[in-house]
């Protein structure tokens, strides 16, 4: 059964939205200045590129293949079933604890000391059971929760211009190239939401002309509040925020406008909900997508004929999220996440650059581009996040000949 198209371009720009300012705007900048030291922006703009490459690849692919399931639908189509396969389970394994990792900071901001694993979990279940009550709902509540975020962070912003001008900031440390390198890659994750809009083609209103444009205009909105937050943090903060485990709310206490303190907490919180419910609804149609072609259990391919969603693949998604919320911590969630989406989108750059003259909207130097971007940043990932995605890639690999020789056999 064909899932609804009910999405706009406004429902879709959203999404986007929603999956890029989240929680990675509210955590990423301490691990990032550590590593990128004075050359944070250079960093920013490095992860900004590669994430705009791979976004005019997702939007190329996305046109001529309105589909569910993102770069997996389109690499099948356009190299073969394998590479479909594992653009798919990077997709899948990356975000799932990409799911954690958000579920984790929205319950550091808002929960009390001891009851943060409760409240991750809570915030899994409640959003799962959103998702399974259908995608209008998940437009809606996502366009709400973006607006939030963004009002919490224009007060940061504004509260880091008046503690700029109050008192220096502690000075940063000197960049290497590595360290920008590895940075961007930190970055990146924070960037990555930008094609969840393609991996619901099947659900978007006049997909050829709504994919391309949402994505560029949610990955262009979410660079320009990036940009603002990374220069309030580096002038009000500086070498502190590598330090701090809320470098925004640091932002508010420097400026000496503590009593907002609880604005920014709640656009935290606010944030790592968005991004997670989109996660989520990303997730489940690339999951639809792999058990329709047999890639995953056929099982996961049926949609809810009453409110028109993959239900049984949204509860199986909720249920793996929630162990890793219970047995994770937010850095290795963070790079594991890191690990399974550059993989993905070099195989997405793969994809598009092989598309033919007639349907390409961008010039193959942007594919690229792309693709040498996110060889470079995989690289530059913690060696255990890239040994751990290493191994679940290879169970992946392992379970798709399984199951294709059992097939023949």
């Amino acid at each position: 059964m064909p899932l609804a198209r009910r999405l706009t371009l406004r429902d879709a720009v959203a999404i986007g939205l929603g999956s890029m300012i989240g929680a990675g705007v509210f955590s990423v900048w301490g691990p990032a200045l550590d590593a990128a030291g004075s050359g944070l922006l250079v960093a920013l703009a490095i992860a900004a590129l590669v994430a705009y490459c791979n976004a005019t690849s997702s939007a190329q692919l996305a046109a001529v293949h309105p589909v569910a399931g993102g770069t997996y639908a389109y690499a099948r189509a356009e190299i073969g079933p394998w590479w479909g396969f594992i653009a798919g389970w990077c997709f899948v394994i990356g975000k799932i604890a990409s799911c954690a990792a958000m579920a984790m900071t929205f319950a550091a901001y808002a929960a009390p000391d001891g009851w943060q694993v409760p409240v991750a979990v809570l915030a899994v279940a409640a959003l799962a059971a959103v998702n399974c009550f259908g995608v209008t709902r998940t437009a809606l509540l996502t366009r709400v929760l973006v607006v939030v975020s963004l009002i919490g962070l224009a007060v940061v912003v504004s509260a880091g211009f008046t503690a700029a001008s109050a008192a220096a900031p502690a000075p940063l440390p000197d960049a290497t190239a590595y360290g920008v390198l590895q940075g961007a890659g930190l970055l990146f994750f924070a960037f990555a939401g930008y094609a969840r809009i393609a991996t619901m083609g099947e659900e978007v209103v006049d997909p050829a002309r709504t994919i391309p444009r949402a994505i560029v205009l949610a990955l262009g909105g979410a660079v320009v509040v990036y940009a603002l937050v990374a220069v309030t943090v580096l002038t009000t903060l500086g070498a502190d925020a590598a330090t701090g485990t809320a470098p925004l709310a640091d932002v508010v206490t420097q400026a000496g406008w503590t009593a907002l303190g609880p604005v920014v907490r709640v656009a935290a919180a606010t944030a790592s909900l968005g991004a997670l419910l989109a996660l989520l609804t990303g997730i489940g149609r690339t999951t639809l997508a792999m058990a329709r072609e047999s890639d995953l259990p056929r099982f996961l391919s049926k949609v809810d004929e009453r409110w028109k969603v993959p239900r049984r693949a949204e509860i199986l998604i909720a249920v793996i999220v929630i162990g890793i919320v219970l047995v994770a911590d937010l850095r290795g969630a963070i790079g594991f996440s890191s690990f399974g989406v550059l993989l993905y989108y070099l195989i997405a750059n793969a994809a598009a650059f092989r598309q033919e003259a007639d349907v390409r909207r961008f010039p193959r130097v942007l594919q690229v581009v792309g693709a040498l971007g996110c060889l470079v940043l995989v690289n530059t990932l913690p060696v255990l996040a890239a040994a751990v995605g290493t191994g679940v890639v290879l169970i992946g690999i392992g379970y798709r000949m399984l199951r294709l020789r059992l097939a023949r056999g």
